[in-house]
């Protein structure tokens, strides 16, 4: 029985890998462990409960102050033991997080096969997003094989060098997890408290945001909510103190802004389904909204998600205030413009990535006969 270790350590990820964890257990021709790495930490454990999923091993790296250099060692470190304790016939990764990174260095130095679930995404932009983009494109240096998501993702891996049989297209695993989180009977009492306007709900983040462009997004967010009496906000608040310092000094104390902890996965996709527009830098998002049928204001310079922004499910609205400030303002007065990009066609797939990845997996064992 061929052995894979599945490894994962941010809440995205956790999203992501989870749906593929579960077809994973119920193939009983492969022996599946889960090691987290814990760069996330309360986050990530939300997200395995809402899928019943326990790990078999939790490196629990994070701590107070971690950088990048640390979370690096303590996953590469970490992840050695595990490999040598399991000796895996495979090691999926996924995305471009620096656990994806250290753990594919990790599986390498031991010549371990390893598999990228969401390979070839890029921007060619190595400062944004940061680090991400050296991660990604890091991982698919070292890789056995690839799970792309979408045509432009293979056409990257290819342009790159990347041999075409090693590369399966497979549409996303988020679209997979939509299945299990998104309820038609779903209450809550936020939602309750937005059911009669027009709910916009925001995410914010991103490492190389932080600062004046963060500042120049949140006072155009509060610019629109003073001038759309029938608006109201959503923000679950990241947990970096410096992200809270600046939602805090622009956005606090507006009677139709709230400013909430993070919301488990279960709570946020039917948050996404129960608004009316999105406005965020974070990337898994521009996946699940489009699925939703949501138009998403995507507030960075550069998507690796280009297929979104050719659907026109996604629009690049960049980081200025007037900028952010004009593009949310023609979606809730131009009804055809809305509907335009709420219909659009998403490209991310039709929910059984998984099921695919699976298939290529064991295309994968065979070619090794």
């Amino acid at each position: 029985m061929k052995k894979i270790l599945l490894v994962f350590g941010t809440r995205p990820e956790a999203i992501k890998m989870c749906p593929l964890i579960k077809k994973f257990k119920m193939n009983k021709q492969y022996k599946i462990v889960v090691c987290l790495t814990g760069q996330h930490r309360e986050m990530l454990k939300s997200v395995m409960e809402t899928f019943e999923i326990e790990a078999d091993y939790n490196l629990d790296i994070m701590k107070q102050g971690q950088s990048l250099a640390s979370i690096t060692t303590d996953v590469l470190n970490g992840i050695s033991d595990v490999l040598d304790k399991e000796c895996p016939d495979l090691v999926l990764v996924h995305g471009d997080t620096t656990t994806s990174y250290a753990t594919a260095l990790a599986a390498f130095y031991k010549s371990i096969p390893v598999g990228h679930v969401e390979a070839g995404l890029r921007t060619y932009n190595m400062q944004s997003p940061f680090p991400e983009e050296f991660n990604r494109q890091s991982v698919d240096l070292i890789c056995n094989i690839y799970f792309a998501p979408t045509d432009i993702a293979r056409d990257n891996l290819i342009k790159e060098g990347k041999s075409a049989n090693k590369i399966y297209v497979t549409g996303n695993t988020v679209i997979d997890a939509l299945s299990t989180t998104v309820l038609e009977s779903y209450e809550h009492e936020q939602i309750d408290w937005s059911k009669d306007s027009r709910l916009i709900l925001v995410t914010a983040h991103r490492r190389e945001n932080i600062g004046q462009p963060m500042r120049e997004m949140f006072m155009a967010i509060k610019r629109v909510v003073d001038e759309f009496d029938d608006v109201k906000v959503i923000y679950p608040v990241h947990l970096n103190p410096k992200v809270r310092e600046i939602a805090d000094e622009i956005l606090k104390g507006h009677d139709r802004i709230r400013l909430i902890e993070p919301l488990d996965v279960l709570d946020f996709h039917n948050f996404m389904k129960k608004s009316y527009l999105i406005l965020t830098d974070s990337g898994g998002i521009q996946e699940e909204a489009p699925s939703l049928g949501k138009p998403v204001l995507v507030m960075r310079d550069t998507t690796e998600r280009p297929e979104g922004v050719a659907a026109g499910t996604l629009k690049i609205v960049g980081t200025s205030k007037e900028s952010i400030y004009q593009e949310t303002k023609l979606l809730l007065e131009n009804e055809e413009e809305y509907m335009k990009m709420s219909n659009a066609i998403n490209p991310y797939g039709d929910g059984h990535a998984s099921e695919k990845i699976i298939e290529a997996v064991n295309q994968f064992f065979l070619c090794q006969r």
